[in-house]
Parts: structure tokens; sequence; C-alpha cells
């Protein structure tokens, strides 16, 4: 069952759990959150390729969350626009290993699909041009939780950017966090969570903002973290 933060006839917003991704895909035979939708009543916008209608931004299948799904036709143009305009506040919070220096930065880096390795991504040159901004929130003993606004949304943005600068996110060793760590924190996922998201309702045009309570397991690893400090 998907929680549902929010729905009227043009949009759905959801608080997306850890193990399902958003539409169904080459290699993934897990659940979705268009399946699950469906499952529960919900009818999204017919617009948008068949496996993944309604669907105007993505969270990996491991990422937590807040996001929104369109109902209506209208919607889902007049979201998928503010989306590529930058138009939509996207904030996310990650625990990442180590301490990051400087504790507030950007991260300018252009991202593209990993040249050897397919089911990743990485920072190329010739990638799409990339901007994380962060800030860190609470210090512990290897590791820190970060607040981060997303100027883009590439696909990894977050996982590929941290990692690129030495502190990827707690839990992901796809992109070489260190699994012992993760285990010691009761982790088996990557520590990313979509905490809050801002757009502007396509019929209204008032702007609407949601935001997401972490889920047990990263509660828990945080609690764990705090104690040991």
């Amino acid at each position: 069952m998907i929680e549902v933060l929010y729905q009227d006839d043009d949009v759905i917003v959801i608080n997306k759990p850890a193990g399902v991704a958003v539409h169904p895909s080459p290699g993934w035979g897990g659940p979705t959150v268009v399946q699950a939708l469906a499952e529960q009543g919900v009818l999204l916008s017919s617009a948008g390729a068949s496996e993944r209608e309604g669907v105007v931004h993505r969270l990996d299948a491991n990422t937590t969350g807040v996001m929104v799904l369109a109902k209506s036709e209208r919607a889902f143009k007049d979201l998928k626009d503010q989306f590529r305009d930058r138009e939509t506040a996207k904030v996310y919070h990650a625990l990442v290993q180590g301490h990051i220096t400087p504790s507030t930065g950007t991260v300018d880096a252009p991202i593209d699909r990993h040249p050897k390795h397919g089911e990743r991504f990485a920072v190329v040159s010739t990638g799409r041009d990339s901007l994380t901004h962060y800030q860190t929130l609470e210090a512990f003993r290897g590791a820190s939780l970060i607040e981060v606004d997303l100027e883009t949304g590439r696909t990894h943005q977050i996982r590929v950017h941290m990692s690129a600068i030495g502190h990827p996110c707690v839990g992901d060793t796809l992109y070489g966090a260190d699994p012992k760590f993760a285990k010691t924190l009761g982790l088996d996922r990557q520590w990313l969570h979509a905490s809050k998201l801002t757009f502007r309702h396509p019929s209204t045009g008032e702007p609407m903002t949601f935001e997401s309570e972490y889920p047990k397991d990263l509660v828990a690893s945080l609690a764990r973290l705090r104690a040991d400090n």
C-alpha cells in the first residue's frame, strides 16, 4: 500500500517506500509505484510512455520520500515543464560517510553513464550539467547528515556527486560505500530520502509544498549514531 499525502483530479502526492521502483523497466522484477497505485484504484494520466504513464519525475527504487504523479493530461504536461525548467524545489536528506569540507557547498560536475559499468552513472566531462547544493545538518563519528537541494535532476545525481567528492551515501555499495559500516547501522540500502517537494499546482497555479518523515530504518540508524557520539 502506497501512502497518499494528497490527491485531487490533477495530481497525487505519495510517500514512496524503499524497494519499490517508480515504473516497470528491464531487469526490474519487483513492485512499482505505478502498479501499486493502479491496485489502489488511482487512475494516472495516460500521457507518457505506456510503462510510465503519469510519471513526471523519479526516485531510485531504494530511495524513499515524497514524489508527485500526474492524474490528468494537463497536469502531466505542466509538471513535466516545471521539472524541466527547474521551477520545482527538491530537498533531500542523505547520510554520507565522513565529514564534508567545507560543511556547506556546491558540487558542479557533469554526469553521464559510466563508460565501463552500464548500471552506474559517473562524473564525465562530456556529461549533462549537474548542480548539487548541500549543507551539513549533523556530524557523527564517521558520518554526516546533510541536506541537499538539487538544481538539476540527473539519474543518481546525489549518489554520484557524493561519491565523486569521497563521501558516498551510507549503504550505497554501488557507489563505493563501506558495507561494513552500513551493517553496523542496520542498513541494507542507501541512506537517501526525498524530504520535501514544492511545485506549482497545474490548475490553480498555487505553490504547494509536501514533506515526508524519515522511515523507520533511517530513524533507527540515526539513533545508533547519536548513541555512539
